[in-house]
């Protein structure tokens, strides 16, 4: 069985693809309290219309690509909720269905040629452990642990019918070695690969980048790999370290260019010019990204902004 790829079409020609923002701080702005373990994956359980709301508002703003509320979404999460997995996993396919309803109601609305995208996210452990390990990479787990950690939810996700996954804000290599040796299990779902950095060469463990190419070169499932939950000004050359290592399309959404404290968990803006996505999307796009979009505090806005500067390219 072959991988099904519905980037490669999207990408044909050099062209780029627009990605979503953020959803979780997206929530926050319109009154969710988020000061929970379990996140934007608490409003599945709270408020899910408000999460197809977001994602619909992301799709009028020009993204092609929704990312589903699944980041945080998992059995052993919801299990301190008192949820059985039997639930956990509804609420996890109830997020896909979310962004194909949202996708459904745009085009009825806006009728295209091209598809629209929904993307499972598949946060990384750290995530879970909701301690700001995501942007360290400082938890080891043995490899059957950690697919056994990720099983249940790629399996709802895939289930529930995602175009793709989003492997996403993933800081460790050993993580990275456990999701594709999981996904040989879903031989024609394809995937791509976000990290969060060290630096511009290096994960978050300390793992050169030049490591990360070359596993997921050699990956069929591997269909495009890149960046995100980062700040705008590490983008450029970490793509650029990434384009001398790899051939597969390149991603960037990074955060609205505010500072993420992981310990009181809090955002601070930054010294110096405030950049925006917008101002820098050609500079991505020259230095290789093909997907573009934004991750934690970046709105609807930004994602038109972004459209609006790379339409036709």
């Amino acid at each position: 069985m072959s991988v099904n790829n519905p980037l490669a079409p999207l990408l044909a020609d050099g062209r780029s693809l627009i990605l979503d923002g953020a959803l979780a701080t997206e929530l926050e702005a319109r009154g969710c309290d988020l000061s929970d373990p379990l996140w934007s994956a608490k409003v599945l359980l709270e408020n899910p219309t408000l999460i197809y709301q977001v994602h619909l508002d992301y799709f009028r703003a020009g993204a092609q690509c929704a990312i589903t509320a699944s980041y945080q979404a998992t059995p052993q999460g919801f299990l301190r909720r008192d949820l059985d997995e039997k639930q956990a996993l509804a609420l996890i396919a109830k997020s896909v269905q979310l962004a194909q309803q949202a996708r459904t109601d745009y085009l009825a609305q806006q009728p295209q040629e091209a598809p629209l995208l929904v993307a499972g996210s598949v946060g990384p452990y750290g995530a879970f452990l909701a301690d700001g390990s995501e942007y360290r990479g400082d938890y080891h787990l043995p490899q059957a642990e950690m697919i056994a950690f990720h099983r249940p939810r790629i399996d709802a996700l895939a289930a529930a019918g995602v175009d793709l996954l989003a492997c996403e804000t993933l800081p460790s290599f050993a993580e990275l070695q456990a999701l594709l040796t999981l996904l040989a299990d879903y031989p024609t779902l394809g995937a791509w690969f976000s990290f969060t950095l060290r630096d511009s060469e290096h994960l978050s463990d300390g793992t050169p980048l030049a490591e990360v190419a070359a596993l997921l070169n050699n990956s069929p499932q591997a269909l495009a790999v890149g960046v995100n939950c980062i700040a705008l000004e590490q983008v450029t050359p970490a793509l650029r370290t990434l384009a001398a290592l790899t051939t597969l399309p390149l991603l960037a959404y990074p955060n609205s260019g505010e500072h993420y404290d992981a310990v009181s968990k809090t955002w601070h803006a930054c010294g110096g010019e405030h950049s925006s996505l917008s101002s820098q999307a050609d500079a991505w796009r020259q230095s290789g990204a093909r997907l573009i979009g934004g991750c934690c505090r970046t709105t609807p806005q930004d994602i038109r902004a972004i459209a609006g500067q790379l339409a036709g390219r």
